[in-house]
């Protein structure tokens, strides 16, 4: 097969359809991110979904940056002007934890590109999670939320961390009894759902809703290859940009696609690397399988995107590798052995010169932080 050209937005060369089926793919994937946050939300409550895709006020459009499709959108939790700014508020309100000391954004931090930058997550009373904090920016694109996929939707996901023991150890009767009891929230929800008591599917919805507005692109990558500027990338970043979609030296894209006309670094899908073995060579998480309790999900994990991967560390579900160049030492290394090592990872045969050009264009994948999504004024 021809290899294609690496100018901006490249057409593939003749008998080259690689760039066309990742860009199927990956708006099938977004359809179907559209499609199961729309389901799971009906199914979960029909009667407040029904009452929700009624939501109070004029629908505002979010607008994706350079190098992302349309975020999708749940029929049943459109977002206005008045639950953005609700499910703000919320994400940044130590009220939603046990002893009022973390809110949503104590692990996904908006100087941390809403990640925590610890290996693993910090709970109530300083308790230590078993996974590293993924960040939000583009969670609206996962088909799965966190890292073994247990919530289908935003939506699910929100309800978990808040109720859990070693995060925010907050039991959601607690949580909405303390929302109903303050007058403030009580009419900030009216607003946005109409007369009613305050619900935990509410508070679900408004977050979710606001995690939606928090898009990441228009990366020097995205400047490069979707809007056609040549001096955006460094030559170092071009380079490691071939190294990337070599399938004979990086073979990076066969799981965090690119497309032609946009690029979620993603294939959605959860595989197992070999990371988080012990010394006697055992899983010390089983990931996937702990939802499906089939074989071939022992120890696999959702492919994380990798935009903004530079300010993100530490890497892998365990947090186990602190930087970039950790990362491309494992992958050269070939993982570890055991029985459900996906088949894709095989040791990697690249020079220093290919390693540093690979950590150049992974660098050029950081996006700009959407404005207006920090803490909000207090009253």
């Amino acid at each position: 097969m021809p290899r294609r050209n690496l100018s901006p937005a490249p057409l593939p060369a003749a008998g080259d359809f690689s760039y066309f089926v990742a860009d199927i793919a990956q708006i099938a994937f977004v359809l179907l991110v559209a499609f199961l946050a729309t389901s799971c939300g009906a199914q979960r409550n029909p009667e407040t979904a029904s009452a929700a895709a009624r939501l109070l006020g004029s629908p505002v459009k979010i607008s994706a940056p350079s190098g992302l499709p349309p975020a999708p959108i749940p029929a049943d939790n459109g977002p206005t002007e008045n639950s953005i700014a609700l499910g703000r508020r919320l994400f940044y309100d130590t009220m939603l934890s046990s002893d009022d000391t973390l809110s949503c954004a104590s692990c996904h931090r908006p100087d941390q590109y809403f990640a925590d930058g610890l290996q693993v997550a910090k709970g109530v009373n300083g308790q230590s999670g078993a996974r590293n904090t993924p960040t939000v920016l583009n969670a609206a694109y996962s088909i799965a939320q966190f890292w073994d996929g247990r919530a289908a939707s935003l939506e699910q996901q929100v309800g978990g961390p808040i109720a859990d023991p070693k995060e925010m150890d907050l039991p959601h009767e607690v949580c909405v009894a303390r929302l109903n009891a303050d007058p403030s929230y009580r009419d900030q929800f009216a607003k946005v759902f109409g007369p009613g008591a305050i619900a935990m599917d509410k508070i679900e919805k408004a977050i979710a809703g606001f995690e939606r507005t928090l898009l990441s692109g228009n990366s020097p990558f995205d400047r490069y290859q979707y809007g056609g500027q040549k001096t955006a990338l460094s030559a170092a970043a071009i380079r490691g940009l071939a190294v990337f979609t070599d399938k004979s030296r990086g073979n990076c894209a066969i799981c965090h696609i690119i497309g032609e006309k946009f690029a979620l670094f993603t294939d959605g899908k959860f595989h197992n690397l070999g990371v988080g073995m012990n010394a006697e060579g055992e899983l010390m998480d089983l990931g996937r399988y702990e939802q499906t309790r089939t074989e071939a999900d022992r120890g696999a994990f959702r492919t994380p995107s990798l935009r903004n991967v530079a300010k993100t560390a530490p890497y892998m579900h365990d947090g186990s590798l602190k930087t970039l160049k950790e990362v491309l030492d494992f992958y050269v290394g070939g993982g570890s052995s055991n029985p459900q090592l996906d088949r894709e990872i095989k040791p990697l045969k690249l020079s220093a010169q290919e390693r540093a050009d690979l950590i150049a264009f992974l660098e050029s994948l950081t996006g700009e932080v959407p404005a207006n999504a920090g803490p909000p004024a207090k009253n």
